[in-house]
């Protein structure tokens, strides 16, 4: 093989040369890229004329594909691709895709459509360098630790301050309410490694309140959000980005004055997050099945 992986930062991202990603990977070629995704997190491809089918084509070397979300729109005629479209609304706050599932994606990829001239960045931070990171105490706490999840939640943003339209996303993305507790520091099935489940969708600290579940919450975060665990990753056209879902958080900076900004994002569908105590994530509300399909934890 001639795959060449390239560290972007120390501790998270890798460039990966020397395939090409819009045809059918070999197996020792698709051996190659998982095991990369499990040591550098998040890793960067030149697309080149790669499509929507090719996406998912790429995608399916590393598992089955969800559909495109729960509750909002797929790209007409693609029911796996999500257009992740700034005139949509944007992602502008930490979070790990769709945990408010019992089995949210294993793995996201992201492709280029429409990148502004300026801004528009991607950040991705490594949630098991964070969990390292702890003091062992609060190591040992997190340990313990369960949070509820729910699309359905504080957006921080005051009902009088949005829009009809951005009302309307709103209602479309809770359309079907979803609550599910994960543990607060998932073991990945893979590698053995412990990060720390938690960002946007992460409302309540089960047994908490909701005033000291957010204290709790914002402290442990803090340390994902740290500037050594990000990678900003500044995109150019026909690239794609693909991340492990598993033990990353990210986020899209709203930093390009409402310019067009267009990602496709295709996932892959993923296993029952399960905590030290090797106790499963468990539902609360809301059926995801017609959306993603649970895997094993060979995937």
């Amino acid at each position: 093989m001639s795959l060449e992986i390239t560290k972007v930062t120390a501790r998270i991202g890798a460039r990966v040369s020397g395939v090409d990603i819009t045809r059918p990977l070999s197996s020792e070629e698709a051996a190659a890229i998982r095991e990369a995704l499990n040591v550098h997190k998040a890793l960067v491809f030149d697309a080149g004329d790669l499509d929507d089918a090719g996406q998912q084509a790429f995608a399916r070397h590393f598992g089955d594909i969800t559909t495109a979300h729960p509750t909002v729109p797929a790209v007409e005629g693609a029911p796996n691709v999500l257009p992740v479209d700034s005139e949509r609304g944007r992602a502008n706050h930490w979070h790990t895709d769709v945990t408010f599932v019992l089995n949210p994606p294993q793995a996201t990829s992201l492709r280029s459509i429409t990148v502004p001239p300026y801004g528009g960045e991607t950040l991705i931070a490594n949630a098991a360098a964070a969990y390292r990171d702890l003091p062992e105490p609060l190591r040992r706490l997190a340990d313990t630790l369960w949070a509820e999840h729910t699309n359905d939640y504080d957006y921080a943003v005051p009902d009088e301050a949005i829009d009809e339209e951005k009302k309307a996303q709103r209602a479309e993305f809770t359309s079907i309410t979803y609550r599910t507790a994960h543990p607060v520091v998932r073991v990945h099935p893979l590698t053995g490694e412990r990060g720390l489940f938690i960002g946007g969708f992460a409302q309540r600290i089960v047994g908490l309140s909701a005033g000291e579940s957010r204290k709790v919450l914002d402290l442990l975060q803090a340390y994902v959000t740290r500037p050594e665990n990000v990678l900003r990753w500044s995109w150019s056209p026909n690239q794609l980005v693909l991340f492990d879902n598993r033990i990353t958080q990210h986020y899209a900076i709203d930093n390009y004055d409402g310019l067009p900004r267009r990602l496709n994002r295709v996932t892959v569908a993923g296993d029952i997050p399960v905590g030290s105590e090797g106790k499963e994530s468990y539902s609360i509300e809301g059926d995801a099945s017609h959306y993603t399909p649970v895997t094993s934890v060979a995937a």
